[in-house]
């Protein structure tokens, strides 16, 4: 792999695998200038949510429009694997991030955002589908393919950890009909963004440092694919003095494995399946993926969260804890927040018929 093509294959994603090569005019063609190493890298800024206090509440399906609506979601959800179950969070993310929470990053098409460099890798589309062919059945044309990725993302976390992540969705989105390749790279944080272009992307879609520290727990699950980590832009495997480096046990062993850009490895090497806690512990230790797993501990404010969600609650005896960690409902808090944002309505959204495409006018 040529090394222009190797800086392509950092934008894989925040939290996913690599595993497509592309030539340097798809990257050029987005409208980014070729990265200098020897300069910060510096993303577009992103518009700011156009709708910050939508009117969504708990419940909505609830008596008369679709009582059963989240219960078919989660029984879909249930028959996942977990790693499907990790993309299935990383796929709200996705979806949030570009267009608001519209489930756009679901529609099929050329130049769609499903077809974006960072895309490609995405995992869960056919539980969402599973989902809504059981409501259409149940309630045709009543919930939202958005409202699905959300309830969705929600369970998957619940299941992931244990049942210590749990929260109640509001709910009430429409579905957008706008879909564009070119937005990812304009809104989705990059994997070896520094503290402050991460910082200021989760800023431009209503949400803190605070909110982008915990929702990059979402790291402790799920896999990515060695291109995101290892090419002539941003290698972490090679030896560095810096702050940022990785630890060199966990280095050598990628070296070992990642034989090829697109060989998959866990994000999180001791909890690969589980969405715990164990993230900032490994941040700590320098055992992280992406520059921006690294940058978390430099600055005061953000270390001192780090090492706040790397405790371990204290036990009575060997089964009963005292506490417990503050993670868990901080993720669950910024899952709710981040769901908030863009969110469509009935003049300029749609209930699709079927989450791939937009409806026809004519028959649905």
């Amino acid at each position: 792999m040529t090394p222009m093509l190797a800086v392509l294959a950092v934008l894989a994603s925040l939290l996913g695998a690599v595993s497509c090569e592309f030539s340097i005019s798809i990257y050029a063609g987005y409208g980014f200038p070729l990265p200098n190493p020897n300069q910060p890298f510096k993303l577009p800024p992103a518009s700011p949510p156009k709708n910050p206090r939508p009117d969504l509440k708990v419940g909505y399906y609830a008596a008369n429009k679709c009582p059963q609506a989240e219960q078919i979601v989660k029984r879909a959800v249930e028959e996942a694997t977990p790693g499907e179950k990790a993309g299935l969070i990383r796929l709200f993310f996705h979806d949030c991030f570009v267009q608001g929470c519209d489930a756009s990053v679901l529609l099929e098409g050329p130049d769609t955002e499903r077809t974006a460099f960072p895309n490609l890798s995405l995992r869960g589309f056919n539980i969402i589908e599973k989902a809504k062919a059981a409501l259409e059945v149940e309630c045709k044309g009543i919930v939202s393919c958005a409202d699905i990725v959300a309830f969705a993302g929600r369970d998957a976390s619940c299941s992931l950890s244990d049942g210590k992540i749990n929260y109640q969705v509001p709910a009430g989105r429409y579905d957008g009909n706008v879909s564009r390749a070119n937005d990812t790279f304009l809104n989705l944080p990059p994997p070896f963004g520094d503290l402050k272009l991460i910082t200021d992307m989760f800023a431009a879609k209503g949400l803190d440092q605070t909110d982008m520290l915990v929702l990059s727990g979402g790291h402790s699950t799920g896999r990515s694919g060695c291109g995101s980590f290892t090419n002539s832009f941003s290698n972490r495997l090679q030896a560095d003095n810096s702050s940022r480096a990785m630890n060199r046990t966990l280095a050598d062993q990628l070296n070992t494995t990642c034989t090829a850009d697109s060989v998959n490895v866990p994000l999180d090497y001791k909890t690969p399946y589980a969405l715990d806690h164990q993230y900032y512990k490994n941040v700590q230790e320098h055992n992280v993926l992406f520059t921006s797993d690294a940058v978390l501990l430099e600055s005061p404010e953000t270390k001192v969260l780090v090492d706040s969600f790397a405790r371990d609650p204290f036990f009575l005896s060997d089964i009963i804890p005292i506490g417990r960690n503050p993670w868990y409902d901080a993720f669950a808090k910024a899952m709710v927040k981040m769901g908030n944002w863009e969110v469509k309505n009935s003049t300029v959204g749609e209930i699709r018929q079927f989450c791939g495409k937009v409806n026809d006018k004519k028959t649905y």
